[in-house]
């Protein structure tokens, strides 16, 4: 038999300051900021999670080469790719690129790029 998997639950990230990190996904993306565990820190979205590793403080088990910005990830979004970049300007974060068009998983979308704290590749889209 072969294993079939459905969605993903959590990914690790890695970061240089994990405050700076909660700050700018919660203030930004609107996710949730969830402690669990001891004393850990998540950021909540949907019904997935970014469990967050201290650079150095890493838990066990965890990736051979943890390293802050190694993330390259698309999320998707219902709030209008137009909105989003205001947002972003608000903040002074600048886009790497977009809005373009691509492909995701089950269409296409539109997209626009912007780097996190640690300058990892943030890909929001919406469904077209």
């Amino acid at each position: 038999m072969i294993t079939v998997i459905n969605r993903i639950d959590h990914i690790v990230f890695t970061v240089s300051n994990i405050e700076k990190t909660i700050a700018f996904y919660t203030q930004i993306l609107g996710m949730k900021e969830e402690t669990f565990g001891n004393n850990r820190k998540a950021l909540v979205f949907g019904n997935q999670k970014f469990n967050l590793h201290q650079k150095g403080k890493e838990f066990e088990p965890k990736a051979k080469l943890p390293t802050p910005g190694a993330i390259d990830i698309c999320l998707i979004s219902e709030t209008p790719i137009d909105n989003l970049i205001n947002d972003l300007m608000k903040h002074g974060i600048r886009l790497e690129d977009g809005p373009v068009e691509r492909t995701g998983a089950t269409g296409k979308i539109k997209s626009i790029y912007f780097r996190d704290p640690d300058q990892n590749l943030i890909e929001v889209s919406n469904y077209l």
